[in-house]
């Protein structure tokens, strides 16, 4: 069962990414350097053509692959940041997680590691203003759906911030009024993985 649903993950997310690789170039063409779908794409790619050595491996080791993928096939800061998340999530969850305390336990391990690797925390206009508050949701017991409200929500706030990290932070007030791209995919990809947890 894990192995199927690693496999229905992977392929979730690296169409998702895929489809909205455009969109979200296009967000950091605004605030960044204009590169960030177009780097997703290629490791999502990357991860998409591994996925049956990936979903062979225990769902820890599984993760942690996944992450190394992204490392080494992501370029700019994103393939370190979202590899940092999937290596810490991996290390904390040796089995798929059976309930939500796991599955929030799991998610703030990785959370952890991006805070340490960018770091950086919650009101940066990053992708941590979207991971912050699911895990928040997850740990409170939260469903699928007001996981994905809770993404959409805090990826809607970040249109008002002023960056502090990254390239956008070289543009200070100029900064405020886009959608940062990061929290925009982090948003995508926890939809994607809901789709996936809602069919089993």
């Amino acid at each position: 069962m894990a192995q199927e649903t690693m496999l229905a993950l992977i392929g979730r997310c690296s169409g998702t990414i895929a489809a909205h690789a455009q969109g979200l170039t296009a967000l950091d063409q605004a605030i960044g350097d204009g590169d960030h779908g177009l780097n997703m794409a290629r490791g999502f790619n990357a991860l998409a053509a591994a996925a049956q050595e990936i979903a062979a491996l225990p769902f820890g080791e599984a993760l942690q692959k996944a992450g190394m993928t992204l490392v080494m096939t992501v370029g700019g800061a994103s393939g370190p940041l979202y590899g940092s998340l999937l290596i810490g999530m991996g290390k904390a969850a040796r089995e798929m997680p059976r309930t939500s305390a796991e599955a929030a336990a799991m998610l703030d391990a990785g959370v952890a590691a991006v805070k340490a690797r960018g770091k950086s925390d919650a009101g940066a206009k990053t992708m941590l203003d979207v991971l912050v508050p699911v895990q928040a949701a997850l740990a409170a017991g939260a469903g699928p759906a007001q996981i994905r409200e809770t993404a959409d929500a805090a990826l809607a706030a970040t249109r008002d911030m002023r960056a502090t990290k990254g390239r956008a932070a070289f543009l200070g007030e100029r900064s405020v009024g886009h959608l940062d791209p990061g929290a925009r995919s982090s948003a995508l990809l926890i939809h994607a993985v809901c789709d996936v947890l809602e069919g089993l």
